[in-house]
Formats: C-alpha cells, sequence, structure tokens
C-alpha cells in the first residue's frame, strides 16, 4: 500500500517521504487507520516490521502542541531512546518536543524536559519514580503506549506499568505492542484497554532470503566454531546471542582476545558502556555484537548479516525473533545456531514450529582457539564459575 493511500498531515506525509518510505509495512497498512479512528489496539510484531511508525504517526497526526499528552512505556533504556528518536524526528514537523526518562541520569534535566514537552517515552521503573517525586502528573495524558509488553513482564515491570496506568485518565487511546503474544498479554489488554482490536504483523520467516543452519558441536569445541565462523564472514554486522549476562560478557570479551572486533550488551552494563557499544556497531569500529535476549529485545540494527545462537532459546517465538534481525528488506541472511548436547531441549521447542526449515550443516575443520572462563575483570581475574548444578540435595555446607 502506498504512502499515499492514508492520510496524514502534510507535513507528516513529506517527513515519511524524506525518509525514503514509498510503502506501508503490513504492520503501519492496518493500524495506522485504526488509532486515527481512536481504537484501542493490540499489536503483534517484530522488530523491523516499522511498528514504532505505527503508533508514532498516528499520534502525531492528532496531537496538539502544548501539555503533555503521550505516554510511551518501554522495557529498556535503549528501546526508549530508539522510540523517542523517531517521535523527535517526525515530531518536529508538527512542533511538539519529546523527553526520554530512564535510569542511570539525573532526574533534573529530565524534570525540565518534563515540563515542556508533549511527549514522554521512559522505562517504568523511572516514570514511576518521578510520579512519586511529584515531578510528573498524568492527569492531561490522552496516549497511552506500552511497547515490547511481553518483556516487560520478563524482566518484573509489570507491577510498575500497573501502578503507572492506575494514574492515567481513564479517558485515553491505549495502545499496546508486543513481539508474542500470550495469555499474560491477553488478560492486561482485557483489563486496561477497551475493546481493542488485535492486529498481527509479519512474523514468519522468508526462507527464500533466510538461510537457517544447526551445526552439532561439542560444548568445549562452541567457541573456537563460532571464531571460525565470525573469520569466515567477509560482509555486514552479525549478532551473537547468548542465554546470560556473564556468558555474553565472557563471550565478547573472548572474542577480543581472540582479534575479534566485538563488544557486549546485556543489562548488568552501565548505560555509558551500553550506548558506547551501540554507538561503536552503529560507527563500524566493531562488526559483531554479542548480546542477551532482554537488552537485543527493540532494538533496530541496519545491516545484519549474520546472527549466531550461541545458545538455543527457549521457544520458537524467541527464535523468530532473533533470526528476523536479519534478512530484511529483500536482503538476504544467514542464521547459524551452534548445537551441544545442553541446548537439544531447547531445539526440540524451537522445531515444533513446522514452519521453519533449519538444515544441518557439515561442520567445517577449524582451529581450536583459547577461551579464558575469567575474562570477564581486567587483568583475567573474575569471579568464580558457579558450580555445576546438581539435582541432588544440599542440606547445610554438605551433599548427602
Amino acid at each position: 500500500m502506498s504512502i499515499d493511500s492514508i492520510q496524514l498531515k502534510p507535513e507528516l506525509n513529506q517527513a515519511v517521504k524524506k525518509e525514503g518510505f514509498t510503502e506501508w509495512t503490513t504492520i503501519q497498512e492496518k493500524c495506522i487507520p485504526l488509532i486515527l479512528e481512536g481504537k484501542d489496539v493490540v499489536g503483534k510484531s517484530k522488530t523491523g516490521s516499522g511498528k514504532t511508525a505505527a503508533f508514532c504517526l498516528p499520534v502525531l497526526n492528532k496531537l496538539q502542541p502544548g501539555k503533555l499528552q503521550v505516554l510511551v512505556l518501554t522495557p529498556t533504556r535503549e528501546l526508549c531512546s530508539q522510540v523517542a528518536d523517531v517521535f523527535q524526528n517526525f515530531g518536529k514537523t508538527v512542533g511538539v518536543n519529546v523527553v526520554q526518562v530512564y535510569g542511570g541520569v539525573g532526574y533534573e534535566p529530565q524534570e525540565h524536559g518534563i515540563q515542556t514537552s508533549e511527549i514522554l517515552v521512559g522505562t517504568p521503573g523511572r516514570v514511576l519514580d518521578h510520579i512519586e517525586r511529584g515531578t510528573l502528573n498524568l492527569e492531561t495524558v490522552k496516549w497511552l503506549i506500552l511497547d515490547e509488553a511481553d518483556r516487560m513482564f520478563e524482566m518484573g515491570f509489570i507491577e510498575d506499568v500497573e501502578r503507572i496506568i492506575s494514574d492515567v485518565s481513564s479517558d485515553r487511546q491505549t495502545l499496546l505492542f508486543s513481539a508474542t503474544v500470550g495469555e499474560h498479554i491477553y488478560k492486561l489488554a482485557e483489563k486496561h484497554l477497551r475493546d481493542p482490536v488485535t492486529i498481527k504483523g509479519e512474523d514468519k520467516v522468508d526462507h527464500s532470503q533466510l538461510k537457517q543452519e544447526y551445526f552439532v558441536v561439542d560444548r568445549r569445541e562452541k567457541f573456537s566454531a563460532l571464531v571460525h565462523f565470525l573469520r569466515e564472514k567477509t560482509d555486514g554486522l552479525a549478532l551473537v546471542f547468548c542465554a546470560t549476562r556473564r556468558e555474553a560478557s565472557l563471550v565478547a570479551k573472548n572474542l577480543q582476545n581472540n582479534k575479534v572486533k566485538a563488544m557486549g550488551i546485556h543489562g548488568g552494563m552501565t548505560q555509558n558502556k551500553r550506548e558506547h557499544a551501540l554507538q561503536s556497531l552503529h560507527d563500524a569500529k566493531i562488526q559483531v555484537l554479542v548480546a542477551t535476549d532482554v537488552a537485543a529485545r527493540g532494538l533496530d540494527i541496519k545491516d545484519v548479516t549474520h546472527v549466531y545462537n550461541y545458545d538455543v532459546p527457549p521457544t520458537s517465538d524467541e527464535y523468530i525473533h532473533r533470526i528476523g534481525r536479519t534478512a530484511r528488506a529483500g536482503e538476504s541472511g544467514d542464521a547459524v545456531t551452534l548445537l551441544s548436547e545442553r541446548d537439544y531441549d531447547n531445539f526440540n521447542n524451537v522445531l515444533e514450529d513446522a514452519t521453519l526449515k533449519i538444515q544441518r550443516g557439515d561442520l567445517p575443520k577449524f582451529n581450536k582457539v583459547a577461551f579464558n572462563p575469567f575474562a570477564e575483570k581486567p587483568g583475567g581475574r573474575g569471579r568464580m564459575p558457579q558450580r555445576r548444578r546438581t539435582d541432588r540435595p544440599r542440606f547445610g555446607s554438605f551433599r548427602r
């Protein structure tokens, strides 16, 4: 559907075309008219589908300059900045301001922004802090947007979200977007949205553009295999997914030790370090970003040609969300899963989705490289590895 098929303010229409867009994506085509009509919406769509513009443009089309009227809640600081940038980019054409509200920075600059902006994009914890400090009043909010709602559940933010919603006028339009929509999302929508319309974007893998392979590898050689694949990759950016913060840090540091231009990103890092990693990727100073699912969720990173599952995700939805970072806009991409024995249960869960076509690849010969399990900290010293879990019960300091 062409851009001109949906009637927006001329300045917004022109701004969209200036960005180089000629057609609406599926989620935009379905959501924008409904939001313009004032409907509450539940949108299911993956990162990179254009969902931010799907709620940003119709809200800006109806927004009038003045007091605070739009509240967008996001689970992470990176997604907060990303969403705010989209609002800012299009919002300047209609004369409105945007403030970002998240932890790790001072309150005072945010307080000034809250008083002078029509749109607030923030993380639940810091938004709630401002409410409790008396520096944020949500009585004038007309549009409430929950972005990546499933991640808010997973990260334990939902109680904060519920408290924030209770401070927003019931006379509002509520928009909820999520990569996955399960029972908990439907219950949240039933509680806080009025007769919502559920919209599903394109969330199936384009097999014609994306090559999916898995390689069975001994757990002790998995890192060496990863280094081999990354060195064989000749162009584009790579995302490597790990299950935990610690593993993401270790893999990133050990890649650096093996002369691979890589950095890690996860929730345990300071805001400055996370922003530095993303900026380094943007500036092409690194070619590999090692991430946890939580840290990567919502980040729209362009020119990703390869996705590596260093650890297998627990569900097919999560797998699809990971590999959906590549093979976009008609470009080709590769998704590689490194499968060791401890990954088998998760991989069986992934394969329950019959639409996924993951071929077994022949593991190439590769050189063994060093992996330092204490590489997290400068100087090679880090926390001792956690003891291997056992199903046998422990009593006090002894195992019986």
